[in-house]
This record gives structure tokens, sequence and C-alpha cells, in this order.
């Protein structure tokens, strides 16, 4: 950490905030032995995230790294994640965004693992929340090719699957993407639920348009 007052404050702040949620995510089970990782916008041009190899359930707030949005590290003793540029595409296409989660939730990574989105419009809550979740298509971890794979979904959407890989979330912080990360997995589990059964029972479009309308209503009046 190379600067002082507030900014290392809010450094400080914002690793120990990837480490509680990180411990949250493998607590979970979203995040097995080594795999997932967080980000967080630290600054208009700097990115702080989780390390590479390192279980979400042992990180400790000294492990985090800082990149640039090239990528390029500015600081901390172990290596970024591999899965970095995902995180940077997100950030790049979306200045709303302050924070990236990308972890494996059990149902719905069977979703994505059997080339299916969460698009079917089930649950009210979910409708709200995150909308119709997207499928992308298959690309290495840890490569250009992922984040490519992406960059056509991001715009649109807070929460996107990746076939035979996992889940992303994204929002305005940690907390944010975070919960939608639950409700992406929550989502998963009503949908093969009601494909179970054997009934499954999408909302109405008016239903929908509806929901969309009270979104709408409680952001303004968050603000």
């Amino acid at each position: 950490m190379t600067y002082t007052g507030n900014g290392y404050s809010k450094e400080r702040d914002l690793s120990r905030e990837l480490v509680r949620f990180g411990r949250w995510l493998s607590r979970i089970g979203f995040t097995p032995g080594t795999s997932g990782n967080l980000s967080v916008r630290l600054s208009p041009d700097r990115i702080l995230a989780t390390p590479t190899g390192c279980s979400k359930a042992l990180l400790k707030a000294e492990d985090m790294v800082t990149v640039d949005l090239a990528g390029r590290q500015l600081s901390g003793s172990k290596k970024v994640t591999s899965e970095i540029g995902m995180h940077l595409a997100i950030y790049h296409a979306r200045a709303d965004v302050n924070a990236v989660v990308h972890a494996h939730p059990p149902i719905a990574t069977g979703f994505a693992c059997t080339g299916r989105a969460l698009d079917e419009p089930l649950c009210a809550e979910a409708v709200m929340t995150i909308g119709p979740v997207p499928l992308a298509p298959y690309a290495t971890t840890g490569t250009d090719n992922l984040a490519a794979s992406l960059a056509h979904l991001i715009p649109a959407h807070s929460a996107i699957l990746m076939a035979n890989h996992g889940a992303v979330t994204y929002g305005d912080s940690l907390l944010d993407a975070f919960l939608k990360m639950e409700t992406v997995e929550h989502s998963a589990h009503i949908c093969l639920v009601a494909h179970q059964l054997g009934s499954a029972r999408p909302l109405e479009p008016l239903a929908i348009s509806d929901l969309l309308e009270a979104k709408e209503r409680y952001a303004r009046n968050m603000h």
C-alpha cells in the first residue's frame, strides 16, 4: 500500500469486506476448494481483488491484490486471480458497477452444465432483483476468451451463467453482488423443483410488467 490517509482506510475496509463475503460464499458452498473470486472498485482506475489459488474461507485482508484497469498488478504479495479479465470486462462495460462476484453455486452451475439459462419467469422476487439470467457460451477459464464470451451480455444483465463453469454477478457494492449470487442459486433451485413437479407455471406478461413497474418505483424511492 503506497498511499496514506483516506485512501489507506478505504483499501483496508474494502479488503476486510472481500474477506467477509469470501467467507460467506465458502460457508454456503458456492466456492469449493480454491474456486471463485471477488473484486471491488477501489478508485476510478484501480481494482482490489482476491488472489489466485486461495480458499475463500481462509482469506486475510493482507492477501488482497490491486490492479489497474489493464490488469497490471500494482500491489500485493500474491498474484491476482487468473480470472481478473472477466472482472475488468465488466468494470469497463458498466460504470455503475462497483463489485463483481464469481462463484460456483451448485444448482445454478448444474443448469450451466446442461446448456440451460435461468430465463424462465417463475419467481416474482427473481424478476424484480436479477431478471433473466442468460447463458454465456463456454470459454476456457483464465483466458481472454472468457471475458469475450460475456461481452455481449454484460450491458443488459447483472447476473450471467457461464457454460460448464459457474456464475458471475455484479452490482453497486459487494453486498449487492453477493445477494444477487444468492438469488441466482435460489432461482435455480425453484426452477429445478418446479420442473421436477412437472407443472411449472411462468408468470404472465402482465404480471411481469407490473413487477418491473414496482421495481422502478422502489428504485426511485430509494434515491
